[in-house]
């Protein structure tokens, strides 16, 4: 026979119980509100993961790529350059460089840029003038085998330059060259370079219009093996 100890007990356990059903739910708002917060919070950490980059300077026609772009760039170069243990040179674009740092630290990569804003990056770092193609160091000369370059401008005399500069720079014999540009430089890059577009299309943080928004992969050599697989669309 139960105490009357054990019924109160029994009589508390009870009331907590059916205490579930007095719960308060939330409501529509707090529900949308507190969703919004989650996906703020998700943004943020794939924030995190991304590069800081200077600001662009459009006077300078600077237009970053976007994350997934400058990935995927990025990590199809790097395996390249691991596969042939050769080092990588940049051509004015920063966003290439700075997530093939950040995928992998220890690459071998030279940034050649107009904009001093880009000498935080030390040695790494080579100021470059389009407009004087040939004007760099002389230990460049003839010692990359994989060239990434972004013309600043879409103009043929601007693609001519950079086509002089990519001269100086690639290494004798089988040499991997990448060139994004405009859609309407394609005759010009298969003319000066002998490149042709592989199909990828680069995208911009800004979502640019017009013509700059048709930007292609260009691509020669051995290239061709890695750009048709993997990563590439």
């Amino acid at each position: 026979m139960a105490t009357k100890q054990q019924e109160e007990r029994a009589a508390n356990f009870q009331e907590e119980d059916g205490d579930d059903e007095d719960l308060p739910m939330l409501s529509s708002h707090t529900l949308e509100a507190l969703k919004k917060f989650l996906e703020e919070q998700k943004q943020q950490v794939a924030a995190a993961d991304d590069v800081s980059l200077i600001s662009e300077d459009w006077r300078l026609s600077q237009f970053w790529y976007d994350r997934k772009t400058a990935e995927t760039v990025a990590m199809e170069v790097r395996d390249l350059s691991v596969s042939t243990s050769s080092p990588i040179v940049c051509i004015a674009c920063p966003t290439i460089y700075a997530y093939l740092k950040k995928i992998d630290p220890s690459v071998s990569v030279k940034l050649l840029e107009f904009d001093n804003r880009f000498s935080q990056y030390g040695n790494d770092f080579t100021f470059y003038d389009y407009n004087h193609p040939e004007d760099l160091p002389i230990t460049m000369r003839h010692a990359y085998q994989i060239i990434v370059a972004d013309p600043p401008y879409l103009s043929k005399e601007c693609l001519e330059k950079v086509a002089r500069t990519i001269s100086f720079l690639k290494k004798p014999g089988e040499c991997y060259q990448l060139l994004l540009t405009g859609e309407v430089q394609k005759d010009v890059a298969a003319e000066l370079l002998g490149l042709h577009p592989c199909g990828f299309r680069p995208q911009h943080t800004n979502k640019l219009e017009a013509e700059e928004q048709h930007r292609d992969v260009y691509k020669f050599g051995s290239a061709d093996r890695f750009l048709h697989g993997g990563s590439f669309p």
